[in-house]
C-alpha cells in the first residue's frame, strides 16, 4: 500500500477553517476580504464637521493674508529706506496749505523722490500707526543727495527748515520796522496794521522761507513782553517809573540819545536826575518824533522854532514823560533805564569821539559846549579845504525859522547847543 501525503492546508484554511484551495485555485490571484458590515472603519460624519472645515479655511485665509502683508511690508520697507534720486543737494519749498498728496506730487515733480506711493503709504503708516501724529510743516527745506523716502519725511515732519535771519536794529520805530519786513523777499502775505510804537524787540531773527511777516511780528512782540517782564523784575528800588510801559517810554529816549552802549546807563541817569528835580526832559529825539511820528528821521538839522512847537512828545514843552515810546528800544536800553548809574548828572552833550561828555552843573556844562564847538569849527575847516572851492556851501543867513542860537546840523545830532543867555533855569539836559 502506497501513503499518500496529505496537501499542505493553505493558511486561510488553518485560519478561517475554509476548505483547502487546488493547485489551479492556487495560482489565481487572492480576492480581497469584503468589507465587514458592522465594525470600527471609518467614522461617521458628526455635527461639528462643518465648522471643522469652515475654521481650516479661514486659518488658511489668515496665513495667506499674513504671508501677504508681510510681503508687502517688506517690498515697502525696501521703497522707503532705499536711496532717493538726487544727485546734489537742493531745495524744495512747501507752500502753506498743501495736503500730504499735493506735498507728495510736489516731491515726485521735482524728483526729490522716485514715486509719491511709498512715501504717501509711509507717511500716512506713521502719523496713523506711530506714538505720535505726524504733520507734514510748510516751509523751505535742504535734501542731501539720495535721501530715502524715511529721510524726507522726518525732515518734512520735524520742520527742519532752512533758516535766514533777519536783523532788526534798535531805535527803529515800529513802522520803520514794517517797511523793512515788507521788503523781505522770504516772507509772505500783508500785515494787518502796525504795531504799538515801542512793543517789538529789536534783534536777529531766525525765520523760515515762506512765514508770515504778521507772525514774525507777533513773535517780536512776544519777546519784548517777555524780556520786560523779567527785567522790571530786577529792577533798582526807588526808580520813578512806574510801570513797565513807562520803563519803554524811557528806555526809547536812552536809545535814540546815544548809540554807545557803555554810555546807556549813564544816560539813563541823566533823564532820571531831571525827573527827580522836576526838570523837563528836553531831549531832541522827543522833539522829532512829535513832528514826523512813526517815519523816524526829518530829514534836516531841528531849528529853535522846533523846540517851541507844542507837541504831544516835545519834552521841551511838556513836563515829564512823552505818553508813548519814541522807537523801539534794546535790550542794553532797557536794562540801564531798570538800573541807571549812581551819578549826579543833569546835562551831556558830544565829545567829537562819537560819545559824550557829561557834567552835573551848568557851568560845567557850558564849558563842554564851548569844547564842541571848536571841534566841530575845526572839522568843518578841514573839509572846506580838502573840497573844491566850487563845492563850498555859504554860510546861511540867520532868520527868523533859523536864529542865530539855533542848534545846528552837526550840533543837533551830537547833542551840543549854543550856550544860553536867557533863562538859565530852563535846563536841558544836552543843550543849554
Amino acid at each position: 500500500m502506497t501513503y499518500t501525503r496529505p496537501p499542505r492546508m493553505d493558511p486561510e484554511f488553518r485560519r478561517g477553517g475554509m476548505r483547502p484551495r487546488s493547485p489551479s485555485e492556487m495560482l489565481e490571484p487572492s480576492r480581497p476580504p469584503a468589507p465587514p458590515r458592522h465594525g470600527s472603519g471609518r467614522a461617521k460624519p458628526t455635527a461639528l464637521a462643518p465648522f471643522i472645515r469652515l475654521g481650516s479655511s479661514f486659518f488658511t485665509l489668515l496665513l495667506a493674508i499674513v504671508l501677504g502683508g508681510l510681503g508687502m511690508a517688506a517690498l515697502l520697507y525696501h521703497e522707503v529706506e532705499r536711496p532717493g534720486p538726487l544727485e546734489i543737494a537742493r531745495t524744495v519749498v512747501i507752500p502753506e496749505g498743501l495736503s500730504s498728496n499735493d506735498i507728495s506730487e510736489l516731491l515726485e515733480k521735482d524728483g526729490v523722490i522716485a514715486s509719491r506711493w511709498p512715501f504717501m503709504i509711509g507717511f500716512l503708516a506713521e502719523s496713523r500707526l506711530g506714538p505720535k501724529k505726524r504733520m507734514l510743516k510748510h516751509g523751505e527745506y535742504l535734501i542731501k543727495p539720495h535721501a530715502s523716502v524715511r529721510d524726507v519725511i522726518d525732515v518734512l515732519a520735524e520742520g527742519k527748515a532752512v533758516q535766514y535771519k533777519v536783523t532788526i536794529p534798535e531805535g527803529l520805530t515800529s513802522q520803520q520796522i514794517v517797511e523793512r519786513l515788507k521788503a523781505e523777499q522770504n516772507l509772505t502775505s500783508d500785515i494787518a496794521a502796525v504795531p504799538p510804537e515801542g512793543s517789538l524787540l529789536p534783534e536777529t531773527y531766525g525765520i523760515e522761507k515762506g512765514m508770515t511777516r504778521q507772525v514774525l511780528l507777533e513773535r517780536m512782540q512776544e519777546k519784548m513782553q517777555q524780556f520786560l517782564a523779567a527785567a522790571w523784575e530786577k529792577r533798582k528800588p526807588g526808580l520813578l517809573l512806574k510801570t513797565p510801559q513807562e520803563a519803554v517810554v524811557f528806555a526809547s529816549i536812552v536809545e535814540k540819545e546815544t548809540g554807545r552802549p557803555d554810555e546807556r546807563d549813564r544816560v539813563a541817569a541823566v533823564f532820571m536826575n531831571r525827573l527827580r528835580k522836576g526838570m523837563r526832559l528836553q531831549s531832541d529825539p522827543t522833539v522829532i518824533y512829535g513832528i514826523v511820528g512813526g517815519q523816524g528821521t526829518l530829514g534836516r538839522p531841528l531849528t529853535r522854532a522846533d523846540l517851541d512847537q507844542k507837541s504831544t512828545h516835545n519834552t521841551y514843552q511838556i513836563d515829564g514823560l512823552p505818553p508813548t515810546p519814541i522807537c523801539n528800544p534794546g535790550r542794553s536800553a532797557i536794562e540801564a533805564t531798570l538800573n541807571p548809574a549812581a551819578t549826579n548828572d543833569l546835562y551831556f552833550v558830544a565829545d567829537g569821539t562819537g560819545g559824550h561828555v557829561f557834567s552835573d552843573t551848568l557851568k560845567e556844562h557850558n564849558a563842554a559846549v564851548s569844547n564842541w564847538r571848536k571841534i566841530e569849527r575845526e572839522r568843518a575847516k578841514k573839509e572846506a579845504e580838502s573840497a573844491p572851492a566850487a563845492a563850498i556851501p555859504a554860510p546861511p543867513a540867520a532868520t527868523a525859522d533859523t536864529p542865530a542860537d539855533a542848534p545846528d546840523a552837526a550840533a543837533s545830532a551830537k547833542g551840543a547847543a549854543p550856550v544860553p543867555v536867557k533863562k538859565p533855569k530852563k535846563t536841558s539836559a544836552k543843550k543849554q
